[in-house]
Order: C-alpha cells, then structure tokens, then sequence
C-alpha cells in the first residue's frame, strides 16, 4: 500500500451536494478529497427531473431553499456554466377546490420567509393558463423558480472543485474508514492500482442512498429507503408549456425544455437498492393524467424513459448536521427526491460547519438523531 495522503476533508459521495461542499470548501482554501465509487453526478444527482423549486416545500426547509436558491442564478461564476438554468415560474396545481386552501395557506406562510407566490383560481386561472386542461383547477405561481439540466449541473461542480484544487477521484470507492481518535483512516480502492491509505481531519458522508453504509460504521444508521422516481421525455413538440408544473399533494410534474421536449415525471419505478429502472405501467398510468392537465400531450410521442436511486426518510427531511457520535463527522444524505435545488446552498453549509464550527442557515430539523435515539441505534 502506497504512503497515507493527508487532508483536511475527505468528502464520500461525488453526487451534486458532496461536488458543491469540495467546491466551497476548496474555495475556502481547505484540503479537499472527494471520492466518488462511480462518476461524479452519474446517480441520482445527475437523472433527477431537474426542478429548481421552493414552492410548496415543508416550512422547516425554506431557509435552506433561499439559501440555495441564490447560488442558482450564480452559476456561470461558480462552475463555468449556466446548466441550462431557466428561471420559469413554478405553477402548482390544484385539481380540486378543496387544493386551494392548502395553497392559499403555504403561500401566507411562505411570504414570512421572502417568498412570492400567487393563488389563481376561476376565470382569471383560465385566462393566463388556457393551455391547461379541465383536470386542473387553480394554482401558486412562484415565479422565481425554475429548471434546469441535472446531466450538465451536476459534473460541472465536480470539475469546479477540482479546478480550485480539490483531488477528485471517480471510481474510487471508499472500502473502509475508521475514527482512530484524533482523525479518520480510510481506505480507498482505484479501478486500477494498489489502495489508497488515506487520513482526514474531517469526514463528509454525502453518499446518497448508500450513506447509511457510512453512517452505520459510526452507530447512527437511520430509516432510509430507496426510492425510484420514475421519468419520461416526449419528443420535441411546439412550445406551450409555460412554467415549470407541479401539483398539489403530488403524483405528476412536468417541464418542457428550449429543443420543445416534454421531461415529465410521477410514480415509482423498480430497483434492488443499487440499480433503478422505469416501470412502463406507472409511465402508462401518470401519463394519463398528464394528458387531462395537458391536453397536447395526447398524441406525443415518448422517446425516452430512466429511473435513478435515491434514500427517503420518513418524513421526507433531509440528514444534514454534525454527528452525534464521533468528531468531525458531517452527514448530508436522504433528500427523499428534492435534493436538486437544495444540494448547492447543503454544500455551503457543509463548509460552515467545517470552517466556522457552525451555520446561520437553521438545519436542526434534519438531525441526525430526530428518529431513534443514538445510544439505540445498532
């Protein structure tokens, strides 16, 4: 085994949160490692449906989400590259009236946080939304929301960290890691080459749903599953969709990009925990409904389906804070499906928590520990 490498952060996981912690903590001027077991955004980081959306997230989120929010309008500066980032709107839709209550009452609550949204409804909903079928009757239009392309986003923070002399290494798993003390002793495993013997004052567990792998080593595994979101894009079809679709209390979503394709997502696809795959009878299913709130939808054509692995908690919340059971341990994982927007502002938290000890951005409802009490915990 060659020499031990040294550094300050060892990040475990190359998805779109470990890549933007390496970027802002190798921007900070820390010694940064990132390793990843595959390629750098190639899970679910990288085939996510792609929404940029605070809009109807729980309230305990929101300060994370303007967090983030702002770092998606910046970028060109920070990787290089837009990633096709479009600031459309987010409509959220009711299909029923007893939906707009609900909505009326996020958007109130929201407004407390900086957060502009409009409740639409009736004769006026039908005027600036003609596009949309008799299966939607009003929505919250939060306009500073948006979309953007997960395949491009995602490894281009991976190349932004290394560019600001993070070490990225791809296709390198972590095969073990202990705490000796003082500081962590891992071992990695190249694709090619003898292991790597490698020692970190910090240790960042961003390894999506397979964290608990990490987490576990350190006694706070939590309740996490896989999940499989299942997505589709029509062929290029003339522009009508206007803004980036959700739908109240879930089930479809839907954007159409510059090029006129239609990426719409809802439902489950099929995995074994470490491989996803869609699943043609819930893409049959959905599509259903996608077509009774978008009725131009009917005659597509699909061209394409994919599925990706991502852990969900129960209740929805992300992991993300300082260990409970052992020093200098960062957990950032389980984004249950909402990670995209969010992993940019996680990454700059992460590197407060490193830096500064500490981050002005409230992350106590995403304790490690909120399910089953550590001293519990296997």
């Amino acid at each position: 085994m060659s020499e031990t490498l040294h550094y300050d952060v060892v990040v475990a996981g190359g998805g779109l949160v470990g890549a933007s912690a390496a970027r802002a903590l190798a921007g900070r001027g820390l010694r940064v490692a990132l390793f990843e077991r595959r390629y750098c955004g190639a899970q679910a980081s990288g085939v996510n449906y792609g929404g940029v959306r605070c809009q109807g997230r729980p309230e305990e989120q929101l300060p994370l989400a303007m967090r983030a929010r702002k770092i998606w309008d910046r970028l060109p500066e920070l990787i290089g590259i837009d990633g096709e980032f479009v600031r459309s709107g987010h409509l959220r839709l009711a299909r029923r009236e007893s939906d707009l209550a609900p909505l009326d009452a996020w958007s109130e609550m929201a407004s407390r946080y900086g957060l502009a949204t409009t409740v639409l409804r009736g004769a006026e909903f039908r005027r600036r939304f003609p596009w949309l079928g008799e299966g939607a009757v009003g929505g919250s239009l939060c306009m500073s929301d948006g979309h953007a392309n997960p395949r491009l986003v995602s490894p281009a923070f991976a190349r932004a960290a290394r560019a600001l002399g993070a070490d990225v290494r791809e296709c390198t798993p972590i095969t073990s890691v202990v705490h000796d003390g003082v500081r962590f002793q891992l071992t990695a495993q190249p694709a090619q080459g003898e292991a790597l013997h490698v020692s970190a004052d910090w240790l960042l567990n961003t390894a999506g749903a397979w964290a608990n792998h990490i987490a576990g080593t350190f006694g706070e595994r939590v309740p996490m599953h896989a999940i499989y979101p299942n997505m589709w894009v029509t062929e290029p079809l003339p522009k009508f969709i206007g803004h980036n679709l959700g739908v109240y209390g879930g089930g479809v979503y839907a954007r159409q990009v510059e090029r006129g394709n239609c990426v719409i997502g809802g439902g489950r696809g099929t995995g074994n925990g470490e491989y996803a795959q869609p699943s043609a009878d819930t893409t049959r299913a959905v599509m259903r409904e996608a077509c009774a709130l978008l009725p131009a939808l009917r005659n597509a054509l699909l061209i394409r389906t994919w599925s990706g692995v991502e852990g969900e908690t129960p209740d929805n919340n992300p992991i993300i804070g300082m260990s409970r059971t052992t020093p200098r341990l960062v957990h950032a994982f389980g984004f249950s499906g909402g990670g995209f927007l969010l992993a940019p502002g996680v990454g700059d938290v992460l590197a407060d928590l490193v830096a500064d000890g500490e981050t002005a951005t409230p992350i106590d409802a995403f304790a490690v520990d909120r399910f089953v009490p550590v001293t519990a915990q296997a």
